[in-house]
């Protein structure tokens, strides 16, 4: 029994080690596949090849890429490409580290 509840503790951390959670900061509204964002804080949590964004009680999902920068970034960038009149995000770049997030539509 014990060597079992030891065995799901373990795969429980495993579980939470893998999810990588990010801060962003939209200074104005924007597109994130079908979720309209409006400017604020948001945290964006990526979970296989999903990225959950979260602000509060607003929670809303996009697949998301996982890629590898050559150089770390300075500071958290998020790249934009404008369609349709609005702001659609194509990436984030993670400052300190040399992951990015990427979006496609």
């Amino acid at each position: 029994m014990k060597k079992i509840l030891l065995f799901a503790i373990g795969v429980a951390g495993l579980a939470i080690a893998s999810t990588n959670s990010y801060s962003v900061k939209l200074l104005s509204p924007a597109m994130l596949g079908t979720i309209a964002l409006e400017p604020g804080e948001y945290r964006v949590e990526v979970i296989d090849q999903k990225a959950v964004i979260r602000n509060g009680r607003f929670h809303g999902e996009a697949p998301v890429k996982v890629e590898s920068g050559d150089t770390k970034y300075g500071t958290t960038v998020v790249r934009f490409n404008t369609a349709d009149g609005k702001m659609h995000i194509q990436e984030i770049h993670v400052g300190g580290t040399k992951t990015k997030l990427v979006f496609e539509e």
